[in-house]
Formats: structure tokens, sequence, C-alpha cells
């Protein structure tokens, strides 16, 4: 499978180009960014060509792999999508619900194979987790704890203006409810409030009757850098595992995925581009809570 990448940050080279080029069935055909000088550097890293044209290299290749801001992403996906690329995508999937509406018409009107890469969800013991904790049922509450520090020297991430404008919400939230949606449920109301150091604090009810808390932070004291999943319910108990896995390692998953998906000519994958859209709803809504300081329905 000839593979596209359309990105040239940190996360595109230690993550999506050193899993592709690890691949047994990935072929890493060429490299796209914004900044033609990144894009050449990290060809000439992987031994690929540089593009200097999106549409080009969506024609050049059978899937793409984006690991862009969310926005520039929307656009790419539905450019690719509507040409027939499958479609590897990174969280979250737009910053509005509109684009993310846009990216899963283009999809499902072409029929491409989309998975979005949430990294937990392609570790295999958190991955295991899942599975166990939404079979069992009962939960009546989680509580979720994501503190980052990722504007101290040195971080690759700490000049990253998206991050930087949008915050832990749209950055680590996702990671959060890949997680809370598939054991707890479908989230049908937030609200959220903000504290200091860009801490942003979201209460959600679920479709079942449970609740949830997360609280989110990108950029804590280093001392106070913190991740916790808590699930309370019927059964007790439960602590989401540590994944283990690298990120690269865990994207390999996710290729894999998206190759049986194309192998068997299914498109329902559990983290699709439907699935991402439902995430972005939810922080759309936590978005218009924080400003408005009420409470927000989440539309289905």
């Amino acid at each position: 499978m000839r593979f596209g990448l359309f990105g040239t940050g940190h996360w595109a080279a230690e993550t999506h180009a050193a899993a592709l080029e690890a691949h047994p069935r990935a072929d890493l055909i060429g490299v796209w960014g914004r900044d033609p000088d990144k894009a050449a550097a990290l060809a000439t890293r992987f031994g690929v060509p540089a593009f200097d044209d999106v549409d080009t290299l969506v024609e050049a290749c059978d899937a793409v792999a984006v690991a862009l801001p969310p926005d520039v992403q929307a656009d790419i996906a539905v450019r690719a999508a509507t040409a027939g690329r499958h479609l590897l995508l990174d969280k979250p999937l737009a910053l509005s619900v509109a684009d993310a509406d846009r990216v899963v018409e283009a999809a499902g009107g072409s029929g491409v194979a989309s998975v979005v890469f949430f990294t937990a969800r392609y570790q295999p013991n958190v991955a295991g987790f899942i599975a166990a904790t939404a079979a069992a049922g009962g939960w009546h509450t989680a509580n979720v704890i994501r503190f980052a520090s990722i504007f101290q020297p040195g971080s690759p991430y700490g000049q990253s203006p998206w991050r930087r404008e949008h915050g832990a919400l749209w950055d680590i939230g996702p990671h959060a409810l890949a997680v809370l949606l598939p054991v707890l449920g479908r989230v049908t109301r937030v609200s959220a409030s903000d504290g200091p150091g860009g801490l942003v604090h979201l209460l959600l009810s679920h479709a079942e009757g449970a609740t949830s808390t997360v609280s989110l932070t990108l950029d804590a004291p280093p001392r106070s850098v913190a991740a916790e999943f808590v699930l309370y319910g019927e059964n007790g108990i439960e602590r989401l595992p540590d994944g283990g896995a690298s990120s690269a390692t865990a994207f390999g998953v996710a290729i894999d995925q998206l190759l049986a998906e194309i192998d068997a000519g299914t498109r329902d994958h559990r983290c699709d581009v439907r699935f991402g859209r439902e995430v972005v709803t939810v922080l759309a809504a936590a978005e218009t809570a924080r400003a408005q300081r009420t409470v927000i329905d989440v539309p289905a």
C-alpha cells in the first residue's frame, strides 16, 4: 500500500514516518509539508521524494497519513477521500463539527477506509481494558486527569501554534474521550470551567446515565505531570493500565487495522472518521460551555 505522508514535525517523523517505514505492507512514497525545506529534509531522511503540491502526492499514493494541525488535516482529508484515497488521520479529526462533517461526507461518498489515530486505542493492553470494561458495564462514573507540560525547554511540541491557541481541550482531550466513549457511552451534556495554568475541567453526562469528569492541561508544573483514568461502579474500581508501547509501535497497529479494513472491504472501524466526528462534537460543545459558562447539550 503506497502511503503519502503529510506533515514534517516531530510527530510526523518519529511516529508516522517511522512506523510506515517499518511496516512490511506499507510503502512510504513521498512527503508534503507546508515548509518545503522541512519536507525536503524529512524526505531525504527516509529516502523518498518531497512533493510541493498536495494533490500531486494524493494522486501518487493509495492512502494518506496526515500529521498536521486539525484544520489543515480536514482539508487534505477531504481532497484525498474525494480522490479515492484511504485515510490514516490523527486526532482531533478537525477543529469544528462542520469540518468533521465534510470529512465524514467525503469518506462515505467515495467508500474509502478510514482510521483516526488515538494513541491508546492501538496499544494492546489498553484496547483489552476498554473491551473488558465496556463488556462488564455497570459503571457509574469515571475520573480522568491528563496533566502534560509541553511548554518546557526541549519539548518538541512547545512551539506548536495550534496547541498554544486551542490548548489541552483539543490536544489531549481527544485521548480521554477515546477511552471514555466506548466504556460509558455517548456524551449527551457537557459543562466546563477553566483553572490556572491552562487547566480545563469537564463534567460529562453519558447516554446510559453515567457521568464523568475530565481535567486537562498542557502547561502543568513539571512535577505535577500526571495521567490517571479511574472507573467506579457496580464491579468496583478499575484503573486504565499504562499503554507501554511506543507511539510508533501503536501507529503500526493502526496501519494494520486500516489495511485489514481495505482487505475485507468493510467500513466499520471503531475509530473511523465517524467516531472522530463524535469526539469533535463533544470538544466543540465543551468549548461553547466554557465560553458561555453554561451546560450544553451535545447533538447526536
